[in-house]
Parts: structure tokens; sequence; C-alpha cells
């Protein structure tokens, strides 16, 4: 993303080059081996990564309005416009001032909550809720965290996620996510403090996020000339819980499909335009979400299957796979031999996996 939207180097708080996959039984594998100098993963803060683009859209000539969207009144006809109504905040007043604004197309790249969304009918999604705490630790503790992050796997942190612990400028981020346990989300954050309690010891909580997190696309993305992108439409990587990279490569490709379809503004939009960045999204990433979400179902389902996939971080040739693909946002086709010899590696972790599970039942019988 640093390199395909052109993102300056200091709106990066940390540069992280290691990470360390820690099992339910604690043991740890050290990740990142096989990354070469000029690659690493970019930890940002939302709020500064949302205001560079937000100050840079300006410039290139966006109107930005700060308010808070309501909602839209649909077009009566092909010709008509939308109406966006919203409260704008111009600092007189706490509520804000309706207003309204005609508009010919809407991208709808307000969120898990999107209420261009519900306008347009797009139908519901399972997600997650993340919740995360940024915890300003002592200066020698965060010497600790200056390059490396730490992901936590275990029934204790999250019964189908996972906890985490990521660098910022001068806090580290802790925090975790579940779907189908949403109400214990609280007693998953509290255990994934006490995994790593050793090393944010001394800490101190500055802020508390909570957030959800779309697990899937929704039924309908596009309606008319309108379209969904980013979260709204549900492009959350499954396993990492990613979606900043593929919110701003959305839009991206949505905004390109508008100025091809409008002859840069001489013509109006139809759905037909819109069903083109669809069309090139699925095609794009459609075998990434797939390959990532079976490796959820595979390898998150119980702690011996945690601790085989913790097992298998360990060998270089899965971490270069894993980190190719997530650095590059796309499936690495690999070697042959090697993928063979993984396909293998993985069938004896599984194996090893399941007659854990099995002792384990027969010791809770």
């Amino acid at each position: 993303m640093v390199g395909e939207f052109d993102l300056p180097m200091d709106i990066i708080d940390r540069r992280v080059t290691k990470m360390k996959m820690i099992s339910p039984s604690n043991v740890a594998v050290d990740v990142g081996k096989t990354l070469n100098e000029n690659e690493y993963i970019g930890m940002v803060r939302r709020e500064v990564l949302d205001s560079y683009l937000r100050e840079r859209a300006g410039k290139y000539g966006a109107q930005i309005i700060n308010g808070l969207f309501l909602g839209m009144d649909l077009p009566k006809d092909k010709g008509s416009p939308y109406i966006l109504k919203y409260n704008r905040y111009d600092g007189a007043t706490k509520q804000g001032v309706p207003e309204t604004l005609e508009v010919d197309a809407v991208i709808g790249a307000d969120g898990a909550n999107s209420r261009v969304a519900k306008d347009i009918d797009a139908g519901e999604y399972d997600y997650a809720i993340a919740f995360q705490e940024r915890i300003k630790i002592p200066d020698d503790k965060m010497q600790y965290y200056e390059d490396l992050a730490e992901m936590y796997v275990g029934d204790d942190v999250s019964p189908d996620f996972y906890g985490w612990v990521f660098p910022k400028c001068d806090h580290v981020a802790v925090g975790t996510g579940t779907v189908i346990n949403k109400p214990a989300i609280k007693k998953y954050q509290t255990a994934t403090r006490n995994r790593a309690k050793e090393k944010i010891a001394g800490g101190k909580i500055i802020r508390v996020e909570a957030h959800p997190i779309p697990e899937h696309p929704r039924p309908r993305r596009v309606k008319d000339r309108a379209a969904l992108v980013g979260d709204a439409a549900g492009y959350v990587t499954k396993c990492s819980g990613e979606g900043i990279y593929f919110a701003a490569k959305s839009g991206r490709m949505c905004a390109e499909a508008i100025v091809e379809g409008s002859a840069r503004g001489t013509r109006m939009i139809d759905e037909s335009d819109l069903r083109k960045y669809l069309e090139k999204w699925d095609k794009t990433y459609w075998p990434t979400y797939k390959v990532l979400d079976i490796l959820q179902k595979v390898f998150y389902r119980s702690n011996p299957s945690r601790e085989a996939f913790v097992e298998l971080c360990a060998d270089e040739y899965v971490q270069k796979m894993t980190f190719d693909s997530y650095l590059y946002k796309t499936v690495v086709p690999g070697n042959p031999l090697d993928d063979l010899k993984l396909a293998f590696n993985t069938i004896g972790s599984l194996v090893r996996a399941n007659a854990l599970r099995k002792e384990m039942k027969k010791v809770s019988l």
C-alpha cells in the first residue's frame, strides 16, 4: 500500500520485520526470516493515515465536508440525482446543521455499519468484534517491540480469531476479536493482556477502541449508480482480519470505473459501469479471500489445530509464502516440490492435532 498509494514514510510509526506466533501452550515461533531488507509490515495509527488521505484528497480537488451522513433519497428515474442528507459541523452547534447534497453517483465507504448499504438494501453479513487497548509501556519494554509484533492464538484469547500486540509510535496496541462469542470479548481481551503481561508490565491504558469487522462480502455491493467499497462492502480477509489495503484498493477501482464509464464526466453512468469494478475486484481478490477462509476454518477451530498452525509457521517456506501473499495481496504460486512437502507437513501436523484433541476429550471425560 505504501508504494501503490504513494504514502510518505513519516506517517508510518513502525516497520515490523519480525513476528512471534505464540501457541495456546505458549510455544513461540519467530516469523520473518524470509523478508528482504526492503520488506516490512507498516504499522500506522488510523487517525494519522486517515487525516493524511483526507488532506491529500482536498489538495487534489475533492470537496471535504465535516459532517454526519444520515441517509439518502434514491433517484426517481435514470437521470435524477441522489439526495444525500447529513448534519454539517461548522463549530457553531453541537448538533450540526441539516443540509442536503445532490450527486450523480455514490461510493459508500462508510464502514461496517454503512448507511449507504442500508439505503440500497445491500443485505447483512456476519461480523467480528475487534477490541483493542492502546497501552503506554515503559521505554525499556518498548524497545522489545521496536520492530516486533506478536500474535497469540488459543481458546483463552479467542475461540475463532487471534490476540495481538502491535507496536505503534510510542505505545503498543493490544487486542483480540471474535465472531461466535461477542459478549465475551472483554474476557478474551483480559486473557490477551495476561498472555503478554510480563512484556507490557507497568503499562497504562491510554485509549480503548472497538470496531465491527465484516466476515464476508455483502450479498449486494452495487445498485444502480451506488456502490460499496472497503468494510461497507465486506472486504476484510479471514485469518488476518486486514482491511485497510482492500478498502483503499476497492475505492480506487470503483472510482476508476466511474471515470471510465462517465467518459470523464461527459455522460451519466449506470449500473453496468459499476459492475465492471465488481468483476475486476472479484477476479483479482476472490482466490485470496477463499484461501484465507479455508485456513481459518482448518486451523482456528481448536487448540490442537492452533498448535499445529504455529508448528507449521516455523517452516521457512511457509513463512515466505505467507509473507509474500500478505505483503503483495495475492495468493503467490509456489514451487511444486515444496508445495508437496508442505502438504505432507500440514497433514502430519493436523494428524497430531487430531490425536491430541482426542486425548484431551478422554481427559475431560
